[in-house]
């Protein structure tokens, strides 16, 4: 199977080195020539054009920063799709907007696979990130191998749409860890608690989280490096607090995180690392929360194995 990347930023790069490690014939495509170059003296080869990836592979995997630039790509690669072709789309975006590419791809006879991530760069980098996988039964099964190097647990979420309407639910979840995780170390400090004692002691109660073992971690370390900016934050809860509204359901949790999020961008910047959410409340109190013996980046200490289908509790009993 012959299979195109474009995209090698923070999350795509470390995807795709999955595939090129596990011996895939693999070509690249990325504006950032310096990515390229790395890639291709591992062995990848170097694309010209989307539309090119399209036509000499089997499978195009994108992973791009937003739908916009999903679209844009797609536009490019459509007049060389055909039957027996896939575009598998690891993007976070739009459920709508995926449906709506999905459709213009079946009328050339091609066939999408929508396949956001979830786990955390550092996952992504030894293929044990969690991936949602959105198509028909068929085409799951044909690409399943392939997802089964790029992440550990590959559940199929059914058609179309679903995987894109999952991952916004789990980012915004994480969101929401990382807001309270940020209260919670800010106001330990103004009590009194000692930083280190304060992560040890959230960690091991029921208000652990996987945000607050791994993100907390960076926040105490003063890097706050997740490779994750708060624009990106900001479009994910947004597109889940339109699915809400959609539904006419009432968050109240929701739309006062992007107010937090719309706050954190006007003070620091769009492109400011997530977890610097907490320079709010830094600034507010004047307190440093940072605290010795943590990391400066999250590495995956779980050795590389091989990955499997997550099948959902009932399921099996269901059919």
């Amino acid at each position: 199977m012959k299979i195109g990347f474009i995209g090698l930023g923070n999350v795509g790069g470390k995807l795709a080195g999955s595939l090129l490690r596990n011996g895939f014939d693999l070509t690249v495509l990325e504006l950032d020539e310096t990515l390229t170059a790395e890639f291709v003296s591992r062995g990848a080869k170097a694309g010209t054009t989307a539309a090119q990836l399209m036509a000499d592979s089997d499978v195009v995997v994108t992973s791009l920063p937003s739908p916009a630039a999903s679209d844009a790509v797609l536009n490019e690669m459509l007049p060389e799709m055909r039957e027996g072709k896939i575009w598998l789309e690891m993007s976070t975006t739009d459920a709508d907007m995926i449906k709506a590419q999905a459709e213009k791809v079946a009328a050339t006879g091609a066939t999408v696979v929508e396949c956001p991530v979830s786990g955390g760069c550092h996952r992504a980098d030894t293929g044990n990130i969690s991936i949602f996988a959105g198509c028909d039964r068929a085409t799951f099964e044909r690409v399943l191998p392939m997802l089964t190097t790029l992440g550990r647990r590959v559940l199929h979420t059914g058609e179309i749409g679903t995987a894109s309407t999952l991952k916004v639910m789990t980012n915004y979840l994480a969101t929401a860890n990382l807001i309270t995780c940020c209260e919670a170390l800010v106001t330990m400090k103004a009590a009194g608690m000692d930083l280190n004692t304060t992560y040890e002691a959230m960690k091991i109660s029921s208000g652990t989280s996987f945000v607050h073992e791994t993100e907390s971690q960076l926040i105490l370390n003063g890097s706050r490096d997740v490779s994750f900016t708060m624009d990106l934050v900001k479009k994910d809860i947004g597109l889940f607090q339109k699915i809400a509204e959609d539904n006419n359901i009432p968050l109240e949790m929701s739309p006062l995180m992007v107010q937090i999020f719309d706050d954190g961008i006007a003070k620091y910047g769009e492109r400011e690392l997530s977890p610097n959410i907490i320079k709010r409340l830094e600034d507010a109190t004047g307190l440093d929360i940072r605290a010795p013996g943590f990391p400066a980046e999250l590495v995956d200490d779980e050795p590389e194995e091989p990955g499997y289908e997550v099948v959902p509790q009932g399921r099996e009993a269901a059919e």
